[in-house]
C-alpha cells in the first residue's frame, strides 16, 4: 500500500478477516482514533453472536466494519438495514436473490458501498462464469462495480506448499479483477497453524507468518492486504478443551506462540511468568505497553497488578498487538520489533532483556 502525497495514507490499508467473538471485538474497541480509520475488518457472524449491533456501535469512530451474514438464516436478523449501525454488507457470489436486495437496501441506508467476497477455494469458475456472478450481485443489489471493494480470500496459507497452489489462482483472479472498475482489490488469508497442540510449551516458539509472506510475493499486483488476525482460518479453530495460557505475538515475519503448563502454581502465577517471559524478550517492542491496549495488557500481568484473564482476553490481548503491529508494518517502520535494544539493557518497561531465543519452528 503506498502512502499518498504528503506522507498520508489514503484511506483503510488493512482489512482483517475476523470473528464475532468477545476477544476480537474488544480488541477492535480498543484501536486508538489514529489507527481505526486505517483498519476495515470484515467480521464474519454465526448464530450464536446476539445482541451483535449494540457492540458495534461502541465500535471507534472511523472504524466501519464489514459484515458477512452468510452463515445467519434468511430473515431480520440477517437484514443489515435493520442494525442501525453503520456497515458495509460483505457479499458472495452464492447469495440469493432475496439476501441481495437486502444487502442493496443496507448499502442505500449507510451509504458505504459493499465487500464482494470470492473465496478462492470455493468460488472456482473461469473469468466468464465469475464476470456473470457479480453481474448478478450487482443487478440485485442495484450496485455498481465502482461502489465495491473486491476481497480475494485465499483461506489457508500456513505452508510453503499452500503459497504454492494459491499463488497463482490469486494472481489469475486479481488479472480478471482487472476488467471492472473496484473501489480496492485486498488479498487475504490465514497463515496461523490449525493447530498448536504439536508446538512445545513453556518456552517461545517461533511460527512464521506465511499470510505476510505471501502477500509481499504479491507486491507487483498493488493489491491491498488482509489476514485471520491470530486464528487460523476456517476451518481450523482453537482446540477444544485446550485451555493452556496462550498468547500469538505478532513479530515481523512471523508469531511467538506461548503456550504455559508450568505445574505448580495457581493459573494466575502461570499467566505471569508467561507475561514475564515475553516482555523480557527481544520481540516485545520497544514503545513497550505504549505500542497497544494489548501490550499495556500484558505487561500489567507480568507485574502481577491484576488476574490471568480468559481465553477470550489472550485472544484480545493478541489481536490487539496484531492490529497495532499490521497497521504499523503498512504505513511505516514497526517500532522496536525490527530491531530491538540490546540484550541485557534495562528498558523502558523497568525490564532487563536477556538473551532468549526459543525454538524456531517452521510449517511444513
Amino acid at each position: 500500500m503506498v502512502p499518498a502525497s504528503g506522507g498520508r495514507v489514503a484511506g483503510p490499508v488493512y482489512r482483517p478477516i475476523l470473528t464475532s467473538r468477545r476477544g476480537e471485538l474488544e480488541a477492535l474497541g480498543h484501536l486508538d482514533s489514529a489507527a481505526a480509520p486505517l483498519v476495515a475488518p470484515v467480521l464474519d457472524v454465526s448464530p450464536a453472536d446476539t445482541g451483535l449491533p449494540e457492540l458495534l456501535g461502541r465500535l471507534p469512530a472511523g472504524l466501519v466494519p464489514a459484515v458477512d451474514v452468510r452463515a445467519l438464516p434468511d430473515g431480520p436478523d440477517g437484514e443489515l438495514a435493520r442494525w442501525g449501525v453503520p456497515v458495509l454488507p460483505v457479499i458472495g457470489l452464492t447469495c440469493g436473490e432475496g439476501r441481495l436486495v437486502a444487502h442493496g437496501a443496507a448499502c442505500r441506508a449507510y451509504g458505504r458501498g459493499a465487500v464482494v467476497r470470492l473465496q478462492v477455494g470455493r468460488d472456482r469458475a473461469g473469468p466468464d462464469a465469475t464476470t456473470t456472478a457479480v453481474e448478478r450481485v450487482w443487478r440485485w443489489t442495484g450496485l455498481v462495480p465502482e461502489q465495491c471493494d473486491l476481497l480475494v480470500d485465499a483461506g489457508d496459507v500456513c505452508c510453503p506448499a499452500d503459497l504454492r497452489l494459491a499463488e497463482p489462482r490469486v494472481r489469475r483472479l486479481v488479472d480478471w479483477a482487472r476488467r471492472n472498475a473496484w473501489r480496492r482489490v485486498t488479498v487475504a488469508a490465514g497463515g496461523m497453524p490449525p493447530s498448536l497442540s504439536r508446538l512445545r510449551t513453556d518456552e517461545p516458539v517461533r511460527v512464521d507468518r506465511w499470510d505476510w509472506l505471501f502477500w509481499r510475493r504479491l507486491a507487483d499486483l498493488g493489491v491491498g492486504y488482509g489476514d485471520y488476525g491470530v486464528v487460523p482460518a476456517p476451518p481450523g479453530d482453537v482446540e477444544p478443551g485446550d485451555r493452556l495460557p496462550t498468547v500469538r505475538y505478532t513479530a515481523e515475519d512471523g508469531w511467538w506462540i506461548y503456550r504455559w503448563s508450568r505445574r505448580g502454581g495457581r493459573g494466575d502465577e502461570r499467566f505471569a511468568d508467561l507475561c514475564r517471559t515475553l516482555v523480557t524478550a527481544p520481540h516485545w517492542p520497544a514503545a513497550g505497553a505504549g505500542f497497544s491496549w494489548g501490550d499495556h495488557e500484558l505487561l500489567r500481568r507480568a507485574r502481577r497488578v491484576t488476574g490471568a484473564g480468559s481465553p477470550a482476553n489472550w485472544t484480545a490481548w493478541s489481536t490487539s498487538h496484531h492490529l497495532a503491529h499490521v497497521v504499523a508494518a503498512l504505513t511505516g517502520p514497526v517500532d522496536g520489533h525490527r530491531r530491538g535494544p540490546p540484550a541485557g539493557v534495562e528498558d523502558r518497561d523497568g525490564f532487563t532483556r536477556p538473551h532468549r531465543g526459543g525454538e524456531h519452528w517452521r510449517a511444513r
